[in-house]
């Protein structure tokens, strides 16, 4: 299997990770405020990836690494999480995983500026028709309509795009499961504070279905589908790997039907289709490296 194939495998792999964030999130934010969860799911996750790196004896990253994993720290662990978790206190989360469905286009484009890939104009053209179906879909689904919550979740875009490719692009210098741990420990100081003050009170009266959810967005959301997705943007491409994203709204939404019983219906399953095809086609077209 060729490295750009690995690539696609780690990212969609990831991406079905990433794909049950919005609704764990849904499901557990009437029980803590929103920065207690974007933030605390990272304090935790922080606790695991130093024992990572301390037990592995990673060496410590240079100067211009570690501005790069400030830059990342910012996006993927305090924009992203916060924005999309403020974001589930007014919109659904189905409606959330549509508008995060530009997000394969943002990514690219990053990844585009700040690597040496030049995707051919087949490859924007299949991810704009991607990224168009998404769109389409949100009017038959019905989530078509502004909501306040769409300004979060656009933050959450640029912040998660900005952080994936520059992720990405370090992985290859230090190794994808060593930038999210080094990402996470970097904001560590910063964020406890702020996540203590808005935890919960009362600790013992919150189930422990709801504890189970905040322990997937630390350990699965924010730490182990990074490992698979920076390792995945490296070997296959930022802006190829990117857009295995697109499959992400259809991952929530089939996972928000399965956690909260709502109906898949047969216009999910062929919109589905169409963004897959895509994606197939998308993995043909030629990305060249600026000369």
């Amino acid at each position: 299997m060729s490295n750009e194939s690995k690539g696609m495998l780690l990212g969609i792999l990831g991406v079905i990770f990433f794909g049950l964030t919005l609704p764990a999130t849904r499901y557990i934010i009437t029980y803590f405020d929103p920065i207690f969860i974007g933030l605390g799911r990272a304090v935790v996750a922080s606790f695991f990836a130093l024992l990572l790196l301390y037990f592995t004896k990673q060496p410590i990253p240079n100067k211009n690494q570690i501005s790069k994993l400030i830059v990342i720290s910012i996006g993927v662990v305090i924009g992203f999480p916060v924005l999309s978790a403020w974001a589930m206190q007014t919109v659904p989360a189905s409606h959330g995983g549509v508008v995060l469905g530009v997000l394969p286009l943002a990514t690219a484009i990053v990844g585009v500026l700040i690597s040496n890939e030049r995707p051919s104009i087949g490859f924007w053209i299949t991810g704009i028709v991607g990224s168009s179906i998404v769109v389409v879909y949100s009017l038959f689904y019905g989530v078509g309509s502004f909501h306040a919550g769409d300004i979060a979740l656009f933050g959450a875009v640029i912040s998660a795009s900005i952080g994936y490719a520059i992720g990405g692009q370090l992985s290859k210098e230090i190794g994808g499961w060593q930038v999210i741990c080094w990402a996470l420990v970097i904001s560590l100081p910063f964020i406890i504070v702020p996540a203590w003050i808005q935890g919960p009170k009362e600790i013992i009266n919150i189930p422990i279905n709801i504890w189970v959810g905040f322990l997937y967005l630390a350990l699965v959301s924010q730490l182990l589908g990074f490992f698979l997705w920076n390792n995945g943007l490296a070997l296959g491409g930022i802006a190829r790997v990117s857009q295995t994203q697109l499959i992400q709204p259809f991952v929530t939404i089939v996972a928000s039907s399965l956690l909260v019983n709502e109906v898949l219906d047969i216009t999910t399953i062929v919109f589905a289709l169409l963004v897959v095809s895509t994606v197939a086609v998308g993995k043909r077209m030629p990305i060249n490296e600026k000369a």
